[in-house]
């Protein structure tokens, strides 16, 4: 088992904290808060990289399931773990890119592109779970 980081207001407890966004901004707010309390801190590429991951998963969440039903972020020594859960059960898919920006298509790929892994896990009580890490 990874050895669990602690955050600076809790240094007892595992790095980790859920909230539930209304926006990407929402979600952006709440990296940054959780990357704040991060010690040792993430190198800035790092916090940048987990910023637009969540961005993307989030945004597509709620364009696709129409909302969030909890994202979770939690680091260890060497990852830093976002989950996105939301209320529907289909898979995203990729899609070709609208190079004219109006149907996107761009998310998907860059979430596989930044992330060391990205999972999709049905969720305890339907819809599902979007798992992605990166490297800390």
């Amino acid at each position: 088992m990874p050895h669990q980081l602690a955050l600076e207001d809790h240094p007892s407890q595992p790095a980790q904290r859920v909230c539930h966004p209304d926006s990407a901004a929402d979600a952006r707010d709440f990296v940054r808060g959780f990357v704040a309390l991060l010690r040792p801190a993430p190198p800035a590429g790092t916090t940048q990289n987990l910023l637009l991951l969540v961005s993307e998963l989030v945004a597509n969440a709620l364009r696709h399931a129409g909302a969030v039903t909890a994202l979770h972020l939690r680091a260890d020594r060497e990852r830093i773990e976002v989950l996105v859960e939301d209320p529907s059960s289909a898979h995203p898919q990729e899609r070709r890119p609208d190079l004219s920006g109006s149907n996107g298509g761009f998310g998907w790929p860059m979430v596989h592109s930044l992330a060391l892994d990205v999972v999709v896990l049905p969720g305890t009580c339907g819809g599902k779970t979007v798992q992605a890490a990166l490297a800390r």
